[in-house]
């Protein structure tokens, strides 16, 4: 009630409509935070930054205010739904084109402290980690610094405990990929040393040139068969359908 109450007396224009979910019993802080370090570094921003932010800004009041009677009124609920709304109305008018073209102001207004304090703002930079490549690197470095100078050498564990996560995530990839290679070459080799007889037989009995044979002898075609052979000529093959399966695989 609280906060339907505020909402309807809210302006319009600036940072009103944020406010109203910050002093309230959900607590739901750094909507109003965002809002007032988007206008106050708006001037630093080229056409498309600014153009970014008037609509960014109106799009999650508006829909801030029209959503929020249509909710239930538990907390839980009411924070999804302006995480929601965030989202939407970023992704909705570009965030990470607005960001390309502006990394340094980006930068600048990406504070660790924030970073430990308010969800929406986590939100936020989270979106902005997936702009690409020099943005993220430049957040990547920018947070860093900021926490080591915050927290001290605790940043340099906290760094050397994802490096070991993600190690650990390749390594295990790794020797599944292994595993899967080894399997592989060890169906070849039966299949390379399979007998040669019944290959030949199966072939005849299906026909030389019928699809039926295209289809079970895919791999003697690969290996240059297209003709009829005799099961010497099979024979003669085998090694070389070994090579052409460990390929394959």
């Amino acid at each position: 009630a609280e906060i339907q109450h505020c909402l309807v007396n809210a302006g319009d224009v600036g940072c009103g409509v944020f406010e109203c979910f910050e002093n309230n019993s959900c607590e739901i802080r750094g909507l109003h935070e965002i809002c007032m370090t988007f206008l106050h570094n708006a001037g630093k921003f080229d056409a498309q930054g600014k153009s970014f932010i008037k609509d960014a800004l109106k799009c999650k009041a508006h829909a801030l205010r029209h959503k929020f009677s249509c909710i239930s009124r538990k907390c839980p609920a009411i924070k999804e739904m302006v995480f929601q709304l965030q989202r939407e109305c970023y992704l909705k008018h570009d965030l990470c084109s607005a960001a390309k073209e502006n990394v340094q102001v980006i930068v600048e207004m990406i504070h660790f402290k924030d970073l430990l304090q308010h969800e929406p703002y986590v939100d936020l930079v989270n979106i902005l980690l997936t702009c690409g490549e020099e943005v993220k690197k430049a957040i990547t470095r920018s947070v860093q610094a900021q926490c080591e100078q915050n927290w001290g050498s605790l940043c340099s564990i906290l760094s050397f405990c994802t490096s070991a996560v993600h190690s650990d995530a390749t390594l295990s990839a790794e020797k599944k990929a292994g595993e899967a290679t080894k399997g592989g070459a060890g169906r070849g080799d039966m299949l390379a040393h399979s007998d040669p007889d019944h290959r030949e037989s199966s072939r005849a009995s299906k026909g030389e040139r019928g699809t039926k044979g295209h289809l079970n002898a895919h791999a003697r075609v690969k290996a240059g068969g297209h003709g009829p052979k005799g099961a010497q000529g099979i024979v003669d093959r085998a090694d070389e359908l070994s090579d052409f399966s460990d390929i394959r695989r």
